[in-house]
C-alpha cells in the first residue's frame, strides 16, 4: 500500500459509508485501508461503520455513547448490520447494532443518540488537555512497512516522552499523549472521533514495551461535541494490568481546549509468539 496520506478523510468517508437495504437491515464494506494487520479491520473503525448505521435508524441526529463488543474477529470485506430500536425519549433515542459476516454475528453495538444542537444544560469539566509540546516539537509515528495500514491514513506526534516503546525502553509509566488528525488535515468529525478513539498504539507498551496484536474486548466512546478544526489532543491512560487483561482511559480535546470525547476499553495483552 501507498505511504501518501493524501486524501485520507474522503477514503475513511466512503469506506464508512452504508448502504440502507430496508428497515434495520443495512449493507457495507470493511476495507483493507483500515486494517490493523492480517485482514482484521480496526476496532474504532467498526464501530464508526456501525454508528453510521444506528444514524440511519435513531430518531435523533448525533452519537452521544457508543459501546462495542467484540466477539469475533471480522475480516476485510462485505458486511451486513442489522439494527434495532431499543427506546427514545424526548432528548435521547436507544438503538443496537450487529455486525453479521458469513452468517456469524462477529460485534455488537449499542448506542444512545441526541441532538447536540438543542442541549441545554450545565457544564463543568474537572480535567484540563494534556501539557504538550508544539506538534513540531513532538515525535511523528514511523511508518515502516510493519506498520498497521489503518495508521497510514492518520497522522500521529506523540510527546517526547512516551515514544520509549518506539525504542523498545518502555520508562514504566502507562501514558500516552500526542496529537492526531487525518493525513490531509481535514477536521474530524462525529464518526472519525470514533476512529481515533481507538487509533493510538496501546498506552500499555509504554509499560511492558511493543508486544504486536493487542485486540479490544469492549469499548466505549462517549461524544461531547463536534470537534473545532485543527489538531485533536489525546491522552491515553493504563493503570491496571490483571492476568493479561487491561484497561485504557481515553481523552481527546479539540484546537480550542474542549473535551471532544473520552473513552474506555477493556484489551487482551498477547504474548508475543515465541520461535521453537
Amino acid at each position: 500500500m501507498a505511504d501518501s496520506t493524501a486524501g485520507s478523510t474522503f477514503f475513511f468517508d466512503q469506506e464508512t459509508a452504508v448502504e440502507k437495504k430496508s428497515d434495520g437491515l443495512f449493507a457495507s464494506q470493511f476495507h483493507d485501508r483500515w486494517a490493523i494487520g492480517a485482514g482484521t479491520p480496526n476496532g474504532g473503525y467498526l464501530m464508526a461503520i456501525a454508528t453510521r448505521a444506528l444514524a440511519g435508524t435513531l430518531d435523533h441526529p448525533h452519537p452521544l455513547t457508543v459501546t462495542g463488543h467484540y466477539m469475533g474477529r471480522s475480516q476485510i470485506g462485505p458486511v451486513e448490520i442489522q439494527t434495532e430500536k431499543l427506546g427514545r425519549s424526548l432528548t435521547t433515542s436507544t438503538g443496537l447494532a450487529r455486525l453479521i459476516q458469513d452468517g456469524k454475528q462477529r460485534t455488537h453495538f449499542t448506542a444512545t443518540f441526541t441532538d447536540f444542537d438543542l442541549a441545554t444544560g450545565q457544564s463543568e469539566v474537572d480535567a484540563v488537555p494534556p501539557d504538550l509540546p508544539s506538534p513540531e516539537e513532538c515525535v511523528s509515528l514511523p511508518r515502516p512497512d510493519g506498520v498497521p495500514s489503518f495508521q497510514r491514513m492518520i497522522e500521529m506526534r506523540f510527546h517526547p516522552d512516551h515514544v520509549g516503546w518506539l525504542k523498545s525502553t518502555p520508562h514504566g509509566v502507562g501514558e500516552m499523549a500526542g496529537y492526531i488528525r487525518f493525513g490531509d488535515g481535514h477536521p474530524a468529525d462525529f464518526y472519525s472521533v470514533l476512529l481515533f478513539a481507538d487509533a493510538v498504539p496501546p498506552a500499555i507498551f509504554n509499560v511492558v514495551g511493543p508486544t504486536g496484536w493487542v485486540p479490544t474486548i469492549e469499548l466505549t466512546t462517549h461524544l461531547r461535541r463536534m470537534p473545532a478544526p485543527g489538531w485533536l489532543r489525546f491522552r491515553f491512560t493504563t493503570k491496571f494490568l490483571t492476568r493479561g487483561f487491561f484497561e485504557e482511559d481515553g481523552e481527546i480535546w479539540d484546537s480550542e481546549d474542549r473535551l471532544i470525547a473520552d473513552s474506555r476499553q477493556i484489551q487482551k495483552l498477547m504474548a508475543p509468539k515465541t520461535k521453537g
